[in-house]
């Protein structure tokens, strides 16, 4: 069966998975990433798990994988193929498209930046499937955007676009690694809220989803935090709307799993901020955390259906 190798890699662990065409996952693992041990050794670990995947698929399957797909964080220059840089994993300028070629007996190979990885998957087989602009945005750690347009997710001329989290929605606020003031992950992301949470209730270990669940049980300090939250996550959504228009709006990450606890409030707090926009459809996103292997894989199979197209046209 013909089958790729779909990559997804994030700060502490990696997720791979054997695709068919038909974006079925075959065939799935996971592994940490191992980055105690310098970014050197992460490169390893990420060849080393691609050759053992190609291995299996090649036993099971009856032949090798056709092509493979990638996903990792930070800057990622994907028409060289490199991984410019990630502060979690420690690396610079790694070559990494043509590493794993070379490691996986010279087949295709893509490279993307993963939360528009995930973004592709949840644009053409989630939550977005059938909007032909979407913009799809991850709650956790950070906040970071992936723009859809006609199925593909638009990088942008330097590979930054989409990166709604640095949007100042609150001039003059909290300081953000990025170098701004009052950007929207210092508001509304999950590490903000839990921050937040753990302050205001005394409890260092407190996190986004205690927070989520004290609202339910109608805490007072607990609403305000969160109300806080979804009302900076409005301000920044009304403006990425404004500038985009999307037709979906997907929201995913730790903090969506909240679920209408978020949901209720956000849809009511973007409804009221919008004057001439068009209020887009606000939705959970539906592939969890498969959604970055899931969107390697489209990635790998995009890239091979490109082959094909080049060695056919005279």
């Amino acid at each position: 069966m013909r089958h790729v190798i779909a990559l997804d890699v994030g700060g502490t662990g990696m997720k791979a998975a054997l695709a068919a065409a038909s974006g079925e996952l075959l065939h799935q693992a996971r592994r940490p990433t191992g980055r105690e041990r310098g970014p050197d050794a992460v490169v390893e670990g990420i060849l080393d798990f691609a050759g053992e995947l190609r291995a299996y698929g090649e036993e099971r399957f009856g032949e090798p994988a056709a092509a493979a797909g990638i996903a990792v964080p930070g800057i990622v220059d994907e028409d060289q193929g490199v991984a410019a840089y990630s502060a979690n994993l420690g690396w610079r300028d790694v070559p990494l498209r043509r590493l794993l070629a070379e490691r996986l007996g010279g087949v295709p190979v893509a490279l993307g930046h993963d939360v528009r990885t995930g973004g592709l998957a949840e644009g053409r087989i989630g939550a977005g499937k059938g909007a032909d602009r979407f913009l799809f945005v991850p709650l956790g750690t950070g906040i970071a955007g992936a723009i859809g347009i006609d199925g593909r997710v638009e990088a942008g001329a330097h590979g930054f676009a989409g990166e709604i989290g640095h949007i100042v929605v609150r001039p003059g606020g909290a300081p953000c690694p990025c170098g701004q003031r009052g950007c929207l992950e210092r508001f509304a992301s999950a590490a903000a809220v839990s921050e937040a949470w753990a302050a205001a209730c005394g409890d260092p270990e407190a996190d986004a989803a205690d927070c989520a669940k004290a609202v339910t049980s109608g805490d007072p300090n607990a609403v305000r935090v969160w109300h806080e939250a979804v009302d900076a996550l409005a301000d920044g959504l009304v403006t990425a709307l404004t500038l985009l228009d999307p037709r979906t709006l997907i929201i995913g990450g730790g903090l969506a799993e909240a679920g209408e606890t978020l949901f209720t409030p956000l849809r009511k707090a973007v409804r009221r901020r919008v004057t001439f926009q068009k209020l887009p459809s606000i939705v959970p996103a539906a592939l969890g955390d498969t959604a970055g292997c899931l969107g390697a894989g489209l990635l790998a199979w995009d890239l091979l259906d490109r082959t094909d197209r080049t060695e056919v046209t005279p």
